[in-house]
């Protein structure tokens, strides 16, 4: 397990370069949407997801290390949260993510707390 919530974990299984963009996303206990936007730059690799109608028009940010699993012949990203978990996180604000260092600071520690060790 790396020490970053931005950073792909060894043990989910994502292959470098394959985009995540399209692919299902499963909580724990059920769908939450597709993935809207993958990033994989160094120490800020994340996924956007759409949500849809589990919370209407809302999109959600998942650090790269709330991915568990990836299963690339059925495009499923699984995440190790519950839908209440994301649900509850930090609204995702698209302007806010990429230049406010704070409102990142709060979505870190956010899904930090509920991080699987």
């Amino acid at each position: 397990m790396t020490d970053s919530m931005w950073a792909h974990q060894p043990a989910a299984g994502y292959n470098e370069g394959t985009d995540l963009a399209g692919f299902r996303v499963e909580a724990t206990d059920g769908s939450i949407g597709k993935v809207d936007k993958h990033s994989v730059e160094v120490d800020s690799s994340y996924l956007v997801v759409d949500a849809g109608v589990w919370i209407f028009g809302k999109h959600v940010l998942l650090p790269a290390a709330t991915i568990s699993s990836i299963d690339l012949d059925q495009q499923t990203v699984f995440i190790a949260l519950t839908k209440e978990q994301i649900k509850d996180a930090p609204k995702f604000d698209k302007e806010m993510h990429l230049t406010d260092p704070e409102h990142r600071a709060q979505t870190e520690h956010y899904y930090g707390r509920h991080r699987r060790v």
